[in-house]
């Protein structure tokens, strides 16, 4: 008897832990499918802007405002994202500067244009990322967070690159796909040095590599993807500024945590924004910067790709970038 007794008194508790862990359970999948739906709905159409500012010309100098545009992955239909990048061209900046990864579809093209078209109109320079090559395709979404995420791409369908090249140096844009050039801007000199996708190892800076021009108020680098043998060249050469897109600003962040991943080997911190970069920077705080440290601004990019299509604590941008005079 005294182990009938005991029995019943049993079931109560477990029936409460039983029900107690079925709740978790349904909760956490209930915030698991809220947060995908969040960030695959919401967030990744809030287009933002980000207004930053670097103080990189010689004392004195008018200030020069920048736009950096990057990571769009436009495709036909995306046409709240077409008008969002249209009115840009309100902001009046003085210069555009495009990191590439405009296109997600083979049809994208005419889209891109559409999108860019009162932009083309004011001085412009620009590069290719990866998906200006190459098409998304389906593939499992994880490997973004794995060292594999390069693998299959130069097997994936190609884009009419050619085509969105010819639209962009039609109206006077420089390419600075392993190439160097100079704009006047704003009455200022601007020298740019610029490489292909690291991404796809298509990055050559030998042939581009050389000193800084001395006459130029700045040299600014310009890569789609921020790879620190780019970005350790181009500084050691003497390039005050470096911008890039490429990251997404790591697509999938975490609060008080920052970017999960890269897509590249810059180190997490560096994600998006504006830092300090030297060659050996890896992982090192700004506070260690030496006097000769460049500015390094990586922007998160206003797309994904179709194949991933969220983004988490870490809203699509563009960035408006202010060059201001150094102190004296």
């Amino acid at each position: 008897r005294g182990g009938d007794t005991a029995y019943p008194r049993r079931m109560p508790c477990e029936t409460v832990r039983m029900h107690l862990a079925a709740r978790t359970a349904l909760g956490l999948l209930g915030a698991g499918v809220a947060g995908v739906g969040y960030a695959s709905v919401v967030e990744r159409n809030l287009f933002t802007l980000r207004r930053r500012s670097v103080p990189v010309l010689p004392p004195g100098s008018e200030p020069i405002r920048v736009l950096h545009l990057t990571d769009m992955h436009l495709v036909p239909r995306q046409r709240r994202k077409v008008a969002w990048v249209r009115a840009l061209a309100a902001l009046a900046p003085d210069l555009v500067v495009n990191t590439g990864d405009n296109l997600a579809h083979p049809d994208a093209v005419a889209t891109a244009m559409e999108a860019m078209e009162p932009l083309l109109k004011l001085p412009g320079v620009f590069v290719m990322g990866s998906n200006d090559y190459f098409a998304p395709r389906l593939k499992n979404p994880a490997i973004y967070l794995t060292r594999n995420h390069r693998r299959g791409l130069a097997e994936a369908p190609r884009l009419p690159t050619s085509k969105l090249v010819a639209g962009m140096l039609r109206t006077g844009w420089l390419d600075l796909n392993n190439a160097r050039g100079e704009l006047e801007v704003r009455g200022q000199r601007l020298e740019f040095v610029g490489v292909d996708d690291p991404h796809l190892d298509l990055d050559r800076y030998g042939l581009v590599a050389g000193p800084a021009d001395v006459g130029a108020a700045l040299t600014v680098g310009v890569t789609h993807a921020p790879y620190q043998r780019v970005l350790d060249a181009m500084v050691a050469d003497g390039a005050g500024l470096v911008i890039a897109g490429h990251t997404h600003g790591g697509q999938l962040c975490l609060p008080f945590y920052g970017a999960l991943v890269t897509n590249c080997d810059l180190d997490r911190r560096r994600a998006r924004g504006v830092s300090r970069w030297w060659p050996g920077a890896d992982g090192a705080h700004d506070s260690a910067a030496p006097a000769e440290a460049a500015y390094l601004s990586v922007t998160a990019g206003l797309g994904t790709s179709p194949m991933a299509p969220v983004r988490f604590a870490c809203r699509p941008e563009a960035t408006l970038l202010t060059l201001l005079p150094r102190s004296a």
